[in-house]
């Protein structure tokens, strides 16, 4: 038996994006789902290693997170003989389109880079035996998401002829680890792991309170100090690692410098697999819309970027045609308007300060993208649906945000006339990752530019939530690779912006990074 990592002795956090903030965990890729499954790998190899236990019959049970866990274990690690998860995993149409993510904390999910329906993760246990273990009244993981997953797994398992070898068992009641749970359960292992199918019995007995006065139902057939590895809270090891197990799992990518003469292919190279592996879920194409050119009396209004999805903005032609056009990209607190809006104040109406000094005479499109200005969404902390929701489909809110700026950019390409783009603090951000894939943004101006998409050791601002995109690359090097184009950051005082400079000098456009 292990302890989970939020639930055993010594304590780490399972509800990082639930409702501690930590949303840098999607750009690290990190989930405390992957340390259940390491950790339960780690206990595959200590149990293999004992005499007395045969490396050919080991099995995986557990319930709810630990019910989610043996998915994971089972699903990555071929030791596990045979696995019986109980109310551990529901389906893509339950987390997401029934809000079923709300209750759950992140250890019952993986970042879901590939796009799958969550029933492909038990189904890579086929042909080993699986028992899909719920309860019928379990509210957090209702029937209809059962069976929907029993029965692709059954016609999965018919495919492999083991229809013999995947089962169901439904106990009457809530979320819990019953006696008729607990007997479907160990008579699968034994059948399946010591070929005896004879009953188990199981009965509630000797569940007595341990001491007089405890509450029935509290009770357990040993106390739980008697099971405690260090006696006292005080006998905790002083550099125990749980608490920041989510700073070093994940190692983020340390990239080499090209050789002389090879930085675009470096560069290109690098683009594909972060197109791969942060931007997968951005769609084919973006939907089709008539838009109108833009004229010389300012305008506003909405536009879907995709499907189901809308971003507002406003026009404010400039003084001087022939100046260079500018998509300003606002943050959640800069808001944009659009027809048919609540009317913001006549400060949120206006150019921020900042973008005035940045776009001077030119014509602005001030954009607010999804989930800000007219379009924002509930937001609520905990449960962060939406933005918890995302990573499931194989993506983060922001990297939808800069799908937003590609899509408006490139409907406005009237007459080849290039854009420019800006925003301060993670719009500026965003910004440049949408320079990085539309070649027809001529330049990038980020204002107060965050160092890095995860917080430094003081805390402080930190880079929109990108998924997995420190497994590839930072805010230095993403801004570096706006290179040759000309890139203008305002306010980037953290020696990481070396690295920009460094990469601008090796492209050969040192001349074309300013640093304000």
């Amino acid at each position: 038996m292990t302890d989970s990592l939020q639930l055993g002795e010594i304590a780490g956090v399972h509800h990082g994006t639930y409702r501690e903030g930590r949303w840098w965990w999607q750009s690290a890729g990190y989930t405390p789902a992957g340390v259940e499954c390491w950790n339960a790998i780690r206990a595959l190899d200590y149990l293999a290693s004992r005499p007395e236990v045969d490396p050919e019959r080991l099995g995986a049970t557990g319930i709810s997170g630990g019910g989610s866990a043996t998915m994971w274990i089972a699903a990555a690690d071929e030791r596990v003989k045979a696995a019986a998860p109980v109310s551990g995993m529901a389906d893509l149409g339950y987390y997401v389109g029934e809000d079923g993510v709300n209750g759950h904390c992140d250890c019952m999910f993986l970042y879901n880079q590939a796009r799958w329906n969550w029933t492909t993760i038990p189904a890579l246990i086929c042909p080993r035996p699986l028992l899909f273990v719920n309860s019928d009244a379990d509210p957090i993981f209702p029937m209809s998401a059962n069976e929907r997953i029993i029965a692709r797994l059954e016609r999965l398992y018919a495919r492999f002829g083991a229809s013999d070898k995947v089962d169901a068992m439904v106990s009457v009641g809530g979320h819990a680890y019953r006696t008729d749970i607990r007997r479907a359960v160990f008579e699968f292992f034994n059948r399946h792991l010591k070929q005896d199918v004879r009953p188990v019995e199981d009965a509630d007995t000797g569940l007595a309170p341990s001491r007089p006065g405890d509450d029935a139902k509290a009770a357990h057939r040993i106390e739980h100090k008697l099971l405690r590895v260090f006696p006292e809270d005080a006998d905790l090891p002083a550099d125990r690692s749980n608490a920041r197990v989510d700073q070093f799992f994940v190692s983020p990518a340390k990239l080499e410098p090209p050789a002389a003469g090879n930085f675009e292919p470096w560069r290109r190279d690098l683009l594909e697999r972060l197109r791969a592996a942060t931007f997968a879920a951005w769609p084919a194409a973006a939907p089709q819309a008539k838009v109108a050119a833009l004229g010389e009396t300012p305008e506003e209004g909405r536009e879907e970027t995709e499907e189901g999805l809308e971003v507002s903005w406003r026009w404010r032609p400039g003084k001087d045609p022939a100046a260079p056009r500018w998509l300003v990209v606002l943050n959640a607190d800069e808001a944009a308007g659009g027809a048919g809006s609540q009317q913001p104040t006549e400060a949120a109406r206006g150019t921020p300060d900042w973008a005035r000094a940045v776009v001077g005479e030119g014509s602005v499109l001030l954009l607010s993208p999804r989930g800000t200005g007219a379009n924002a969404w509930t937001r609520k902390n905990p449960p962060n649906t939406v933005e918890r929701s995302m990573a499931l489909l194989g993506g983060t809110v922001d990297g939808g945000r800069v799908w937003d700026v590609l899509t408006v950019v490139r409907r406005r390409l009237d007459g080849g006339k290039p854009w420019r783009v800006a925003g301060q603090g993670q719009a500026g951000i965003l910004a440049a990752y949408a320079a990085l894939y539309e070649p027809a943004i001529e330049g990038v101006v980020a204002v107060n530019p965050p160092a890095s998409h995860r917080p430094g050791a003081q805390g402080g601002p930190y880079g929109p939530p990108l998924l997995n995109v420190l497994r590839v690359l930072d805010i230095p090097e993403a801004l570096g690779f706006v290179a040759p184009r000309r890139l203008v950051l305002i306010g980037a005082k953290d020696p990481a912006f070396e690295r920009t400079a460094a990469l601008y000098k090796l492209a050969g456009a040192a001349e074309r990074l300013e640093l304000r």
